[in-house]
């Protein structure tokens, strides 16, 4: 199985020993140095908690600092919900070995995720044996949602955040995503930032460390 190594990272603005994790998964082609980016706006909320942006297992091929979590070589509902299944494992581990380190809980995490790590983040996060924090997916999808329903899974809160004018990942799946969560049981947040592609914009990015804020403390 292929192991997680730390990628980007800042530690806690209040100088002491993290209190929370806000895990960032960055997207296909990506880096955890492209997702850390986000912290800092996030900071001030979130004096106490450690961010973690590590790359995911697999680099790209011929491509300088790009990972994939799996290879996208097709799209289809059963390749993707395979895809993050295969890749599953290995975040998993690095999960709980970043709690051990700092003697937290599932309770003190948060997972972010862009694109194919929002993937990750919704596949990982439901289900973990205990109930994370919260959970934010920007501009991705939710992978298996049938075999949602047959799992013990834990219900974190869900924020979704799309770009209505997204080429990559279709708005669809945001409604899509929310509709399946919402089956079962889950507190959905959801929303659509009207002419954006596939990126975060200032109203998303606002909404997710609100969010991520509220829950973690």
């Amino acid at each position: 199985m292929s192991k997680i190594v730390n990628g980007a990272s800042l530690q806690p603005s209040s100088g002491g020993s993290p209190k929370q994790i806000v895990l960032l998964l960055h997207g296909y082609g990506s880096n955890g140095a492209d997702l850390i980016s986000l912290a800092p706006h996030w900071q001030r909320q979130l004096p106490d908690a450690l961010f973690l942006a590590p790359n995911a297992p697999q680099r790209l091929a011929g491509m300088a600092a790009a990972y994939q979590w799996w290879p996208l070589t097709a799209f289809t509902p059963q390749a993707l919900a395979a895809g993050a299944a295969s890749a599953a494992p290995a975040l998993n581990m690095f999960i709980t070995r970043k709690l051990a380190q700092y003697a937290l809980t599932d309770a003190n995490l948060a997972i972010v995720g862009f694109s194919q790590g929002t993937m990750m983040a919704l596949h990982v996060g439901l289900r973990r044996p205990q109930r994370l924090a919260a959970i934010v997916g920007y501009s991705g999808m939710l992978t298996g949602p049938h075999e949602l329903s047959h799992l013990p899974i834990t219900k974190p809160p869900v924020l979704l955040v799309h770009g209505s004018a997204d080429p990559v990942v279709p708005v669809a799946a945001l409604h899509a995503a929310r509709s399946a969560l919402e089956h079962l049981g889950i507190d959905v947040t959801a929303h659509v930032s009207n002419a954006v592609g596939h990126s975060v914009d200032p109203v998303g990015l606002r909404m997710g460390g609100d969010f991520v804020a509220k829950a973690l403390n």
